[in-house]
C-alpha cells in the first residue's frame, strides 16, 4: 500500500488506544507502520536491484520483528532523555516493542492485500504471497481513514468551543479499523465471485490453466488475466454482472521458445523478473543490432513500460543492456 495509508493505520492503532500503553506511542506507530519499506533504498543501485529487493527481508515475519525491536529500543534510548509531562504514560519498553512490532505486522497485512504481495518467509521462503484484493492507492480507504479520524477532531473543537466535554479519538479510531476490514471483505466476497465467473469460460477454445483477478479503485470491477495452453487473455468484468464477454478478450500469444528469449530468460534482470511475474509475457523484436526482448507481468497490464523488463542482446546473444521500469502506482 502507498505511505498515507500506512501511515494513517498507524494513526488509528495509536487513538484506538495505545497511546494511553506508553509514551511516544504515536511516534513509534506511524514509523513502524512505513519501517518496512526502508528497502526503496535498493533503488540506488538501479532498477533491477528494486525489483529484487523490493518487498524482501524487511516485508517477511524475520524482517519486521527485526524492525519493530530496533526502532523500539532507539526510541527508549532517545526517549529516556526527554523530560515526561506531568500526565501521561510513562515509557514502558515491552509496550514500546508492541507498537513497535503491531505497526511492522500491519504493514506486512497491508502489503499483502494488494497484487504486488509479500515474500512472509524470507529468508526460508522466497515464494510471493498477495491476496489480490486493494489497490495500491484506494480512496475509499482513505475516506475512511479521514472522516473516522477526523471527525472526532472537528467535534473536540466544537466542544471546547461551547464548554462542554472534551471527546476522545478512540471511537473513531476504532470505527476506522472496522471500517478498513469491512471494505477488506467486501473486496474478498466480490473477488471470489469473480474469479469463479473467469473460471467458468473457456478462452481461445480452450480452458483456463491458470488465472488471477485483480483490483480497481471499484470494488465491484475487476481486471482478470486468464492464461490457457497457447495465450493469455486479458478482460475486465463486473460482480454486478453474471456473464462475462470471454469471445471478447484481447489475446497475447505466448512466443515460441528460441535461443534469444532463453538467452533474455537467463540474463540478471530476465531472472529476477521472472522471479517474481506471475502471468509473464515477452515479445522479441529483431534490430540491426540484434535484439530486443520486453516481458511484461500482465497482471498490471500490457502498455509499455507498464511493468516490464527489457533485454537487449547482440547478435551472439551477448546482454548488451537490461533494465526494469513501471509506471504509476504498481512498483510500491
Amino acid at each position: 500500500m502507498d505511505n498515507l495509508t500506512h501511515t494513517l493505520a498507524g494513526i488509528a492503532f495509536s487513538q484506538a488506544g495505545l497511546n494511553r500503553k506508553t509514551r511516544f506511542a504515536t511516534l513509534a506507530l506511524i514509523l513502524g507502520s512505513n519501517a518496512p519499506d526502508i528497502d526503496i533504498l535498493s533503488g540506488i543501485r538501479g532498477s533491477a536491484s528494486y525489483l529484487e529487493y523490493h518487498r524482501g527481508i524487511t516485508h517477511s515475519f524475520v524482517g519486521v520483528t527485526a524492525l519493530a525491536l530496533i526502532l523500539a529500543g532507539a526510541i527508549y534510548f532517545l526517549g529516556r532523555r526527554v523530560k515526561p509531562r506531568p500526565s501521561g504514560p510513562p515509557l514502558n519498553l515491552p509496550w514500546l516493542i508492541a507498537a513497535c512490532w503491531i505497526a511492522t505486522l500491519g504493514h506486512l497485512l497491508l502489503d499483502f492485500t494488494n497484487q504486488y504481495g509479500v515474500r512472509p518467509f524470507l529468508p526460508f521462503s522466497g515464494r510471493w504471497y498477495a491476496l489480490d484484493i486493494m489497490p495500491i492507492f484506494d480512496p475509499i480507504l482513505w475516506l475512511i481513514f479521514l472522516v473516522c479520524l477526523g471527525l472526532p477532531f472537528l467535534l473536540r473543537l466544537v466542544s471546547e468551543e461551547v464548554g462542554a466535554g472534551r471527546p476522545g479519538y478512540r471511537r473513531g479510531a476504532t470505527l476506522a479499523l472496522i471500517g478498513m476490514l469491512l471494505l477488506w471483505g467486501l473486496r474478498e466476497i466480490n473477488h471470489r465471485r469473480a474469479l469463479t465467473e473467469f473460471a467458468s469460460n473457456n478462452y481461445g477454445e480452450e480452458p483456463p490453466l491458470r488465472l488471477g483477478a485483480f483490483p480497481t479503485l471499484n470494488p465491484l470491477d475487476w481486471s482478470c488475466v486468464v492464461e490457457t495452453d497457447s495465450a493469455y487473455y486479458m478482460l475486465s468484468a463486473s460482480s454486478l454482472e453474471s456473464d462475462v464477454d470471454a469471445a471478447n478478450a484481447e489475446a497475447f500469444h505466448k512466443p515460441e521458445s528460441s535461443p534469444v528469449l532463453d538467452a533474455a530468460m537467463n540474463s540478471h534482470v530476465g531472472r529476477v523478473f521472472m522471479n517474481f511475474a506471475r502471468f509473464p509475457w515477452a515479445e522479441v523484436e529483431e534490430n540491426p543490432d540484434g535484439y530486443e526482448v520486453r516481458i511484461r507481468d500482465l497482471r498490471f497490464g500490457a502498455s509499455l513500460g507498464r511493468f516490464e523488463a527489457k533485454v537487449d542482446l547482440n547478435h551472439n546473444l551477448a546482454v548488451v543492456d537490461q533494465n526494469f521500469s513501471f509506471t504509476g502506482e504498481q512498483g510500491r
